[in-house]
């Protein structure tokens, strides 16, 4: 399965070092409820360095196809150039075509690759599964000059120590060590003379395509404070909130050590709090050579504030002091429409949060799982597409997921990871998703390759699930409804993760009965044939949990819950026999009686019923994203406030979606 993906017939080979030449990978795939039991890690969190040398008269035109398992950072001549790939599958995996023909120079040349193998099982890249590699071909007026082959130099990057992981296994800290011999590799004049040549890497049965999205783009932020609040402690604020990590230079005696705090708070006292709310720990450690040193992370993080302790005698170069922030290119097309002071604040925040948040695909929070979530991302795709007229990270999105029906039909809803955690609401947000992706593009040839693997995921659910009445019961998905167990207004259905939970309830069916509708639109766009009526769907789901005497929607058949989750969906799906009631109900309980997943329908689902004062009302209230801004947010969060949930990200994405709201741009024919 490929959807409109470029390939190309590498004359390179993937290459990688003696440790991973012959090893053979593992299937790391599995779903949430098989506990597959996994091997432990032999190699992890290996810094492998590549150098070859060339030379060229001159040339036009210079590109290079590249990529690497699982990551890498490209420098020419000594100059960084690009780093990714984007997340891929082994069946559908990225590589980067790169202009470099500016970085060339005639005469000898050289091409150095850091690439990463973390060796974790989590949702940043599929990792552990015992490949590690790289390939390249660099095109020279179309003819292949340099290729990834065994003459290509290789060697470990000693400098690179793991302080442990934090996050959920999402990252290593890290020391770094300007002591190490491969502290300037990129650089022209480096000697190689005493690395290995590289290996051809075996096993490596991977589909590469050409990355359809966009290459990072590296901002240097100056601190817009810099002080030493204590001999050799400094203290730095980079203005916001950033993805990416901080630079700087030192002199200090040979082998003495730095200590470097990064956080997106202060403490009470003024300190760098940097064990920060979304259960990370950002404490890391920095080895000096005895020379003027450069601070090199491979990593990156999420942070605005820096501190970092010199030892006894060092000198820091003020001027060097950066926060290299790394972001998707972003080109902001969409206005604020509102006038409203407070609205605009609001719009403000969402705009930035988009702009210094989204990476090489729209991942859900920038600390913990960095993992690109179908469930937020169609909120959050939405939004950037919205805002910026590029789709690119939509399609990434949609992709990556309809990717995931070769492991299970039913679609996994964190892409691209190994952990297929299975969330029902979230793939049955996918229909709704392709209804917004054609509205926003008018490409009727994308939506016609992707239809199919849609209707085999409807298809499964109706197979699998479905009951007499045609209402999903017992599912071996999880249903979320909101996020976290306290935002749901007291859900009367047992919504315990990974348990198998007899009987039907009101949210999941609201996004089947939604999502029947749109696959009927989507099938009379294409001239083709909906998988199966939603009509008869929808009239079950109203005669089962409408409640005619309160006029709301319960939670359960047999309930007298009437929660705002439920009714928030009906609203959004059209069901209500009557609207007065759910509406009291809406504007009672405000948005702040949910979070993003319900909130969010909330919204929608009145502007879908013409309730536009009350979108307005409800979104400028003090409590919602007025109280984040209150309280210093630079970035959107991952709650209404600091504490909302145990682990609260401070850079969260799911909720730029009031630029949908604040927008003119006719969002009723765009959403619904």
């Amino acid at each position: 399965m490929n959807f409109d993906g470029h390939s190309r017939e590498f004359e390179g080979y993937w290459i990688t070092c003696a440790d991973f030449s012959e090893r053979e990978p593992v299937n790391v795939f599995h779903r949430q409820l098989d506990r597959k039991e996994l091997p432990q890690e032999t190699h992890p969190n290996r810094h492998i360095l590549f150098r070859k040398e060339f030379s060229i008269e001159d040339c036009e035109e210079a590109v290079l196809y590249i990529t690497a398992d699982d990551y890498y950072k490209l420098y020419i001549n000594g100059q960084y150039v690009t780093q990714g790939p984007a997340p891929g599958y082994p069946w559908h995996y990225y590589y980067n075509r790169v202009d470099v023909r500016k970085y060339l120079q005639p005469g000898r040349n050289v091409i150095a690759v850091h690439t990463y193998y973390q060796g974790l099982i989590n949702r940043v890249w599929v990792s552990g599964d015992g490949r590690h590699g790289l390939i390249f071909d660099l095109v020279c007026d179309g003819q292949v000059l340099v290729k990834s082959d065994t003459s290509v130099r290789c060697r470990d990057h000693s400098g690179y120590r793991s302080l442990g992981t934090t996050g959920y296994q999402t990252q290593f800290l890290e020391c770094y060590d300007s002591r190490a011999e491969e502290t300037d590799f990129a650089a022209p004049l480096y000697d190689d003379s005493a690395w290995e040549q590289s290996r051809r890497r075996g096993n490596m049965d991977v589909e590469l395509y050409e990355q359809p999205s966009h290459s990072l783009v590296i901002d240097d932020i100056p601190p817009v404070l810099l002080e030493e609040r204590s001999p050799g402690e400094f203290f730095a604020d980079f203005g916001g909130g950033y993805v990416g990590d901080m630079t700087l230079k030192v002199r200090g005696t040979e082998g003495s050590k730095v200590i470097l705090h990064y956080g997106q708070e202060l403490n009470e006292d003024g300190s760098v709090r940097y064990e920060l709310r979304a259960n990370c720990r950002y404490e890391e450690e920095w080895i000096l050579s005895g020379e003027w040193d450069t601070l090199n992370n491979f990593d990156y993080k999420s942070f605005r504030y820096a501190q970092f302790l010199l030892p006894e005698g060092a000198e820091l170069d003020a001027d060097s002091v950066r926060l290299r922030a790394r972001h998707y290119p972003f080109r902001q097309k969409a206005r604020c429409e509102s006038q409203d002071p407070e609205l605009r604040k609001i719009w403000d925040l969402c705009v930035r949060s988009l702009h210094y948040g989204a990476q090489e695909g729209l991942m859900d929070c920038m600390e913990r799982e960095k993992g690109m979530y179908l469930g937020d991302g169609c909120f959050t795709t939405t939004s950037y597409a919205v805002l910026t007229g590029d789709l690119t990270l939509m399609e990434k999105l949609i992709d990556d997921i309809l990717y995931s029906s070769k492991i299970t039909p039913g679609l996994m809803t964190c892409a691209s990871c190994s952990f297929m955690q299975e969330i029902a609401d979230y793939c049955l947000m996918l229909p709704e998703l392709l209804w917004v992706h054609q509205n926003l593009s008018q490409d009727t040839e994308y939506t016609r390759r992707r239809y199919p693997v849609v209707c085999g995921m409807m298809r499964y659910f109706r197979e699998h699930y479905s009951d007499a009445d045609g209402m999903l019961g017992g599912l071996d998905k999880w249903c979320v409804v909101e996020w976290p167990n306290s935002a749901r207004d007291g859900y009367d259905f047992d919504l315990t993760e990974g348990k198998v939970v007899p009987g039907i309830h009101n949210a999941i069916n609201a996004y089947y009965v939604m999502a029947a509708q749109t696959m009927e639109r989507l099938a009379d766009l294409l001239g083709t044939e909906a998988p199966f009526e939603s009509r008869p769907l929808k009239d079950a789901y109203i005669r089962i949990f409408w409640d005619p005497e309160k006029k709301l929607f319960r939670d359960r058949p047999g309930s007298e819950h009437c929660s705002l989750p439920s009714n928030a969906l009906a609203l959004l799906g059209g069901f209500c026999p009557e609207e007065e009631n759910v509406i009291d109900l809406i504007r009672s309980k405000r948005l702040t009686s949910a979070m993003f997943f319900i909130s969010m329908p909330i919204l929608a689902g009145l502007l879908r019923s013409g309730h536009q004062d009350l979108v307005l009302e409800l979104t400028r209230d003090p409590g919602a994203w007025r109280r984040m801004i209150s309280d210093g947010a630079t970035t959107t969060w991952e709650g209404w406030g600091r504490d909302s949930k145990w682990n609260t990200s401070l850079f969260h994405l799911a909720f730029v979606y009031p630029i949908l709201f604040l927008t003119d741009w006719g969002m009723e024919k765009v959403l619904l």
